[in-house]
């Protein structure tokens, strides 16, 4: 074979969620699309989700490059897109090696080949940068790919699953290829659609949720690049191509301390212009209270922190190995620090109702994050949850799996009931906050107001938000008239019926 191209493409998957927020780039595609092109290959980093492009537009794009190799990569509610992909992919070209990544493959690799062994050509296991190379020279050579750890793939009616590869240990050492990315269209809405980058400073996480899919992706393992390193990226980010803010992709950063103040200090001594989105548990928070006024300096601008739930009993089922009334610690140490605080709670759990719903909005009230979002629980089909809550599931629609739409029916509540009190939590939640906005500062003021932007007019939750309006007399004048005048039009991109 000669394989010299290879198209790293993103399914073209929206649900109204994180894209309200901003575009965010893959940067997994950048460090797999370094890896490729230090291994000498041709790489076309092609966001297709981010540029909202349209099967035809996508179409088009492999025609004009032409690739050898087609790769995809998908959480559970973006898989069905990504199969779709590469189904495109072999209509254009029937002879390119389509490859499939990520977490959902990673774990669901028999259900995909089952379904799907004509389409998909091989699956990459956990980290792509050295796999994904060393296949690609594997089939050049006209060698076995089962000699390639790390990969999943059928031959001759038979799954083929090769030995799992090492994590990679010096995350220092990973080319990137930043210069492929499109940057214009990444933005960050609630800060004047300043330019936006994904980073990772660290991967791996050492919780133990058991709805959660990274602490299994990551076998509870975590690697740190070094505070110089990824400084120094966040600067060349900066200078290079007008890099304003900067999410972390971490799921931990700040598990080591040392390491994480070392990269505050840098941030502080060198002036970095780069403003830090992120998120950390909340014994971190805690942990790190003596030194908020770093992460402040260093421009951290907005924290994360996963609550999940109200109770006790609920968090222990987690495993969140946090009490409640930590969160609430967490929360104000943030918001003391000036920092925006945002949390999530996981609803829709079988023993839901309208009046426990109502209970958590109350907590959530009184834990006063700057931000709260009622997510529907997506029981992923490998989460060590799973088996507890399978017959409850009440649909196995994976684009569904998205946190907004639920898949769970609780035993007294309907599908839609529940849909319906998830959107009226962050109604009644978001109202009793701009009805004291007040009490914030100026700038978290001004950041809220452009978040109330974006909840009316790019997210799910428009009609929720815009429902605020009428026959509140507590509401600001300024609020009300906002939500007054919000319309549809002029909207980037209007969010699609969910599926």
């Amino acid at each position: 074979m000669n394989l010299q191209r290879v198209a790293l493409i993103t399914p073209p998957y929206h649900s109204g969620v994180v894209e309200s927020a901003g575009t965010w780039l893959n940067v997994g595609f950048v460090y797999i699309a370094g890896a490729l092109r230090e291994a000498g290959f041709e790489v076309d980093y092609y966001d297709a989700m981010a540029l909202w492009h349209d099967w035809d537009e996508i179409k088009q794009r492999l025609e004009d490059f032409r690739p050898d190799v087609v790769a995809t990569t998908a959480y559970t509610a973006s898989i069905v897109h990504a199969v779709d992909l590469l189904q495109l992919a072999k209509q254009v070209n029937p002879e390119v090696v389509t490859v499939l990544g990520n977490v959902h493959a990673t774990f669901c690799f028999d259900e995909l080949l089952q379904a799907d062994a004509a389409t998909i050509d091989y699956i990459v296991r956990g980290e792509g940068e050295v796999t994904l190379p060393e296949l690609l020279h594997c089939l050049n050579a006209n060698d076995d790919p089962a000699k390639v750890r790390g990969l999943v793939f059928s031959c001759d009616g038979q799954i083929i699953t090769t030995p799992k590869r090492p994590n990679i240990h010096d995350l220092d050492a990973l080319p990137t290829a930043w210069d492929l990315v499109e940057w214009p269209i990444y933005k960050y809405f609630a800060k004047n659609d300043a330019r936006l980058a994904i980073v990772s400073s660290a991967r791996g996480c050492m919780s133990q949720c058991s709805f959660c899919s990274q602490q299994l992706f990551w076998e509870q393992s975590w690697r740190g690049r070094s505070p110089e390193n990824f400084v120094a990226e966040l600067e060349l980010l900066s200078s290079r191509y007008g890099v304003e803010v900067a999410m972390l992709a971490d799921e931990l950063p700040t598990y080591n301390r040392e390491r994480w103040e070392g990269i505050l200090d840098l941030m502080i001594a060198r002036q970095v212009p780069v403003k830090l989105l992120m998120e950390t548990r909340v014994d971190d928070i805690l942990r790190d209270a003596d030194i908020m006024d770093k992460y402040r300096a260093a421009g951290v601008e907005h924290i994360y922190v996963g609550v999940e739930a109200g109770d006790q009993a609920t968090l222990d089922l987690f495993n969140k190995e946090t009490e409640v009334s930590q969160s609430k610690q967490a929360i104000d140490i943030i918001n003391a620090a000036d920092i925006v605080s945002e949390t999530s709670f996981v609803l829709g759990m079988p023993d839901d109702t309208p009046e426990s719903i109502a209970e958590t909005v109350e907590l959530a009230k009184h834990y006063n994050p700057d931000m709260a979002f009622f997510l529907a629980i997506a029981p992923w089909p490998y989460a060590e949850l799973y088996p507890e809550l399978e017959k409850y599931v009440a649909t196995k629609d994976y684009r569904k799996y998205n946190l907004v739409e639920p898949v769970i029916k609780p035993n007294n509540m309907t599908m839609q009931e529940l849909e319906r009190e998830l959107g009226k939590a962050a109604q009644k939640f978001y109202m009793h906050k701009f009805q004291n906005l007040h009490e914030l500062t100026p700038w978290k003021q001004e950041f809220m107001k452009a978040v109330l932007k974006i909840l009316v007019e790019k997210s799910y939750l428009g009609d929720q938000m815009r429902a605020m309006a009428k026959g509140d007399g507590k509401m600001p004048e300024e609020i009300k008239a906002m939500l007054k005048g919000s319309a549809m039009n002029g909207i980037q991109h209007p969010i699609p019926p969910l599926p």
